[in-house]
This record gives C-alpha cells, structure tokens and sequence, in this order.
C-alpha cells in the first residue's frame, strides 16, 4: 500500500509539474537535467537533501548536496550513504551530459531503469535493496568504464549485452541472486581489469574469460563447473573457491579448431584415487605439479616486474609528477593492461571509488582523471623538442575523422585543452567570467598564467548531436581563417560531451554596446565608417578570398568587437553556417525564434527576405545583414525596437523608403552625430545602405564593391 501511494504522489507531483509549467523561471542549469533531478528527487520519495526540491530550483548555481556540474550541465551525483530509500524512477535517461551517478549504501528499492544515460562513466549503486534484472539497455552505454552493483537483490541471467562496453575496467555484481551461465558478450570486454561475480548462484563454465586482461577476478561461492582455463590461473589475484568444478587445467584450444566442451565430475580428483595405477605414479604426479606450480610463480613474477617497468616507463614519458602517480588512469582512453585499476583488498565493494582517488570539491571524478594524464594547455605543458609521437601523449586524442588521426587533420597551431584546465582558469565558468552571450553559446574569460588572456566560447545545446567527425571539420575551418580583422582562434576541447571553442581575447566590448547601451560614449561619424570599412574586409576576405567561400550568417553588431583605440575584430566567423545547418532549422528556419525578438543574441531583423520564404542562404543574404549593421552606424537604432511606435519597430521597413529623401535622411541620422555630417557623405553611405538592402538577392552588390564604396566615403568623412 505504502508504495502504490508513492507511485501516486509521484505521477501527480510530476503531472501538476508539467501542467504548470515549472520551473517558474529559467536558471543557469540545463533545462532537461534540472526536469531529471526534480524526478529523481520526487522517486526517491523527497529525501531531505539540502538544496534539493522536486520542482525549478538551480542545482548547478545553488550548490545542491552531492551535484557537480561543469558550466550549466550536471556531470555527477554523489549521495554515497545518506539514507536514500523510494527507487530510482524512469527518468535517469534524461540527463544530458552526467558522468557519474554513485547512490551506494543507501535504502534504495525497486529495480535499475532501462532509461539510463548515454554519458555514463561510473554507475555506482551497491548496496541498496534493488531487485529485478539488470537492464539489457547496458549495451547503450558505450563509454562505461566501473560500475558497481553489488549487495542487493537482484535476480536472474547476466544479459548478454557487453559487445560496445570495450572501455568497462571494474565490474562488480557479487553478492546478488543472480543465475544462469555468462553471457557470450563478454568477450568483448577487452578492458576489463576487475570482475568480482562472487556469492551469486552463476553457473556454466568459464571460457568466455579466458582472454580478457583480468587483473582480479573473485568468482567464489558459485555453481560453475567444468574445468578452469589455463589462462585464468595466471590472473595475479584469483579467488575461485566455493564452485563445484574440477580444478585440473583445461587444455588450451588449438589455434584452427574449437575447443570441445567437457563434462566435469562433480567433486574434485583425490590423489588417493590415482593409487590404482601403480605406487610410483604419485609421486611422479606429485614432482610434476610441484614442478608447474614453480614454473606458474617464476611466470607470475616476472609478467608483474615487467608490468611495472611498463608503467614506470610509460609515467615517465607523459611526465607526470611523482605526487601524482598514486591518483587513478585517465578513464578517456581506451585502457591498456599497464594501466588497469587494481582495487583494493581490504573493501572489494569500494573498488570503483578507491580507484578514482580522492573527491576534489566541485570536481568530477573524471575531471580530477584528466588533471593527471592531461596537462594543462599552456606555454610550458611540453618541451620544445617533442617529437610527433610524443605529442599524442600530451594533447587529447579524440575520435578519428575520415580513417585518419585527429592530429593529421588539424593544423599544428590548434592546441588541444582539458575540461579541467578551462574550469580552473574560468573559475569553473562562473558569472564573474561571462563576457557575453551568443546564439552560438556562452563566452567566457579565461585568464591563464602570465597575464595570458583567453576567451572560451561554451556552444550551447543548439548542437547536442554533433559527432567528433563534425566537431573536427568544424575546428579544421575556422583554423583556417586568417585575417588581421577576424579573432584568432587558439584551440579547442571536446570531452565529457563539452564542445569549447578557445580564441585569443581581443575585447569585451561590441559594437552594439558602442551603439546602443554606452550612453556616455558615442562614436563619431568617421569613427562609424572606418568600422565599417574594417568590418566589410573581413566579409570580402571570406566571400571572395577564401576557397571555398565562407558565408557567414550571423552578421550583426553583437558579433563586430572593438577595443578602446576602435580597433575591429569579427567573433565566430566560421561557425553559424555549420550550427544553423544543424540546429536551428529546428526552430522553423529562423533563429530568433530561440530569443526575443529584442534579445541581441536574436537575429530577427538582420535577415534578408529570402531566408524566410526560401530557405535559402547565399553570399549576398550576407550583404543584407551587412546593410543592416550600416543602418544601424547611421541611425543608433536596433534592426528590431519594440519601444518604438508600430510603423518605426522594424529598422529596415522605416529606414527604406527615406534613404533618397534628404530632408528624411538628416532626421533619421544618430541625433548624437546630427549636424556634423556632409551631405554628400551621407548621402553616398545611404546609398551603399539601400543597395545592399534590397529585396531581391541579385540586385545587391558584392562585398568587393562595398568595400571600395565605403573606403571612399570614409575618405570623405576624414576630409576637413
């Protein structure tokens, strides 16, 4: 009864949830990860966590018990041993980018969802009074490397679903109710150091871990049979009493033919029972396994004083400190033998977390990973002498793009930096350090050692889908662009499912600050064209100077940054046609629908015609939104005012038809440059303006000509 009112509080908490339409208000963390932890919290039966509510709330801002995120995203929940009980609901699923989830020693009931999330890398959930199967959907957790399920009460087969968990280290099930043979999958955990199966009722033989690179395996206290695999007795710790299987050896299969299955006896052979045979056969059956077993320990010593010559070389190559040695392997990679996770002996069941090492606050298990294997990205990470292969081990390897290593794809001016090192120099993307936002993301300030400034660039969740492949063609363009207007791109950082883009700063300071919120400081008219002119180089260098062309697609004031001698630099050129491509057409082609029409992230009003009714996006949609950015130089108005009255709301439909009147024009000038101006330097800018407005793409001019156009009218300007 008790539960079915649970599960009634829980559907209609959820349901006056949705109804409502909380959150009341839109925070910093992720919406989708704020909705899963409001229904974790409400499964869980509204534990008194601190921070915690079962509706709205800001985990990431206000620093709920146990959450830790990387920017607005919830990367880990850890309530080890705070007296959880209700169950884990259906909706794990829905966190977007969390790594871990470790919920151990806890009262937690029901069984383990089918909904899990696709970014997990520790799932920890020992001892709890979880029953039912473990979920086959495990084989969609691809990036998995420990997870911990032991002392509960779950039941049934292992599923056969470990074919993609290549990256799985430790595995521990022990101590559950579990039956049936292993699974054939399990072949395909070619990275598994630790498997404790212990204390279940698991049955069949033991082939199917004859060739995993097993470290230490406990399967005490079973029902298997058959006898053991040559190779299992090498495995450095091998626990395996408490089953019923003959204990000889099983004879190694040939390398063209299967291996035969073998029925085992039910107890053990005696040696009283070889007595038959004659008197001397055993002693000689004695010498020859003393013999064997010498040989087997000489085998074992040796394999472990190479393993760590191997490790002891391989952590002199990647130069990490010596206090550091002690912390856990970097999980990111596909782990080798040498660099397996031994648990410790002392407790099995906290295997997973004495391997990752001491909890930094604020501080992802895996982020904490990376610190070591990873050095920060900056002037002194490497030595100047580092060879090719060496830089693998310094700078992240990511997937491979096109059958070829990321490293050959991208120039060798783009660096590589860690999760870790950008929250350290971003002071974990606090607000402090937000410089602005885009549609494209949050840009922050980083500030490196040495006075070295940074800007990192967050995309949002616009590309939530964007491959390694994609992110790598992405990174490859705007590496490409060089030109003394365009911000220079610095590097990149792709793990933990983060996608920054890290550029050299320039200024904090855009145009449309200049033009519409700095009140005290107003740009002359000559100041305005010489922008101008700046800014429409860097267009024509990517319409006509680059092969192929680049096309912008986000032209706007927001995007032109000026620093404090009025020095022009264009942000992100190179990424909107591939975001837009991707993402916004979600929002019915336009993107402004993701903004308020006056939010200056929006692009309403900087769109030519034929983006809306066609769909269509060319070089001359670019000069459009070009002609905007003019009128806004010339008027002090933005493309879109809502305060304005209905007929003088949209820039370009008021501005259009008093850009040949002279009387009209001098009194849609900036009142703050009105009187200042020639009227033929007026009247030559509205001119450009009209032309590059025009409704039809082919009626508008190419940026070379706009160029020369406005050079002209800047010569003007200059003139006395």
């Amino acid at each position: 009864m008790d539960e079915l009112k649970l599960r009634m509080i829980s559907f209609v908490s959820i349901s006056l949830a949705m109804v409502v339409g909380i959150p009341l208000s839109p925070g910093y963390t992720c919406e989708d990860d704020v909705y899963a932890i409001n229904s974790l919290h409400v499964a869980l039966g509204y534990p008194l966590l601190p921070g915690w509510m079962p509706f709205g709330g800001d985990p990431c801002l206000q620093g709920w018990q146990g959450v830790q995120c990387v920017g607005p995203n919830i990367t880990a929940i850890i309530l080890n041993g705070t007296n959880l009980g209700g169950e884990l609901g259906d909706t794990l699923g829905n966190f977007t980018s969390i790594i871990t989830i470790d919920l151990s020693n806890n009262q937690i009931s029901g069984s383990i969802p089918e909904n899990l999330p696709l970014t997990l890398r520790q799932f920890f959930l020992s001892s709890n009074r979880l029953i039912g199967r473990i979920p086959s959907s495990l084989s969609d957790l691809t990036l998995l490397s420990d997870m911990s399920l032991n002392e509960n009460l779950l039941n049934g087969e292992l599923p056969d679903s470990f074919q993609s968990l290549t990256g799985l280290v430790n595995l521990d099930v022990s101590s559950n109710n579990l039956s049936g043979p292993l699974p054939p999958s399990m072949t395909s955990l070619s990275s598994l150091a630790t498997l404790y199966i212990q204390n279940n009722s698991l049955s069949g033989t033991l082939d199917y871990l004859q060739n995993l690179p097993l470290i230490d395996l406990d399967i005490e206290n079973n029902m298997f049979t058959g006898p053991v695999p040559e190779r299992l007795w090498k495995i450095p710790k091998f626990i395996s009493n408490g089953n019923p299987f003959n204990t000889q050896i099983a004879p190694s299969p040939s390398p063209t033919q299967a291996q035969p299955s073998i029925v085992a006896p039910v107890h053990p052979p005696s040696f009283n029972a070889s007595t038959r045979h004659g008197g001397k056969f055993p002693t000689i059956n004695i010498i020859a396994y003393v013999f064997a077993a010498v040989i087997v320990i000489l085998v074992i010593l040796l394999a472990l004083f190479f393993v760590s010559k191997l490790r002891e070389r391989r952590l002199n190559c990647q130069l990490i400190p010596k206090s550091r040695k002690k912390m856990a392997p970097d999980m990111t990679k596909e782990p080798t033998s040498a660099t397996k996770l031994v648990p410790s002996n002392s407790s099995k069941e906290e295997f997973s977390r004495h391997a990752l090492g001491k909890q930094q606050e604020r501080d992802v298990h895996m982020i904490e990973t990376s610190k070591v294997l990873r050095p920060i990205m900056s002037e002194k990470v490497a030595p100047k002498n580092i060879s090719t292969a060496d830089k693998e081990k310094y700078y992240i390897s990511l997937e491979k793009s096109r059958g070829q290593p990321r490293s050959s794809t991208l120039r060798a001016s783009v660096r590589t930096f860690s999760v870790a090192s950008l929250q350290q120099y971003t002071n974990y993307f606090a607000e402090e350090n937000l410089i602005r936002s885009t549609y494209l993301g949050r840009v922050y300030m980083a500030d490196f050692a040495e006075g070295k400034l940074l800007t990192v660039l967050k995309l949002s969740n616009l590309t939530p889908n964007m491959k390694a492949d994609d992110f790598d063609e992405l990174v490859s363009r705007i590496s490409e662009l060089r030109h003394q207007n365009i911000v220079e791109f610095s590097g990149y950082c792709f793990e933990f499912g983060q996608q920054l883009l890290i550029f050299k700063y320039f200024s904090r300071t855009t145009l449309h600050d200049l033009l519409h919120e700095f009140i005290d400081k107003r740009l002359s008219w000559s100041d305005r064209i010489q922008i101008a002119v700046a800014s429409a180089k860097v267009v024509e260098y990517l319409h006509e100077f680059c092969n192929p062309p680049v096309i912008l697609r986000n032209i706007r004031s927001t995007s032109i940054l000026v620093d404090d001698e009025l020095a022009v630099r264009i942000s992100e050129c190179g990424l909107a046609s591939f975001v837009l491509s991707n993402s916004l057409t979600q929002c019915s082609g336009d993107p402004s629908a993701a903004f308020g029409y006056d939010d200056p992230r929006s692009s309403f009003g900087y769109e030519a015609p034929e983006i809306s009714k066609e769909g269509s996006y060319t070089d001359r949609s670019d000069v459009y939104s070009f002609g905007v950015v003019m009128l806004e130089l010339l008027t002090g108005r933005q493309p879109y005012d809502s305060s304005q009255c209905m007929a003088e709301q949209h820039l370009v439909r008021w501005a259009s038809p008093r850009l040949y009147d002279i009387n009209a024009l001098s009194r849609m000038v900036d009142p703050s440059i009105n009187g200042v101006v020639s009227l033929k330097s007026l009247s030559r800018f509205a001119d450009i303006i009209n032309r590059c407005i025009q409704q039809a793409p082919e009626f508008r001019p190419s940026m070379s000509q706009i160029v020369q156009d406005i050079s002209l009218v800047l010569k003007d300007a200059r003139e006395p």
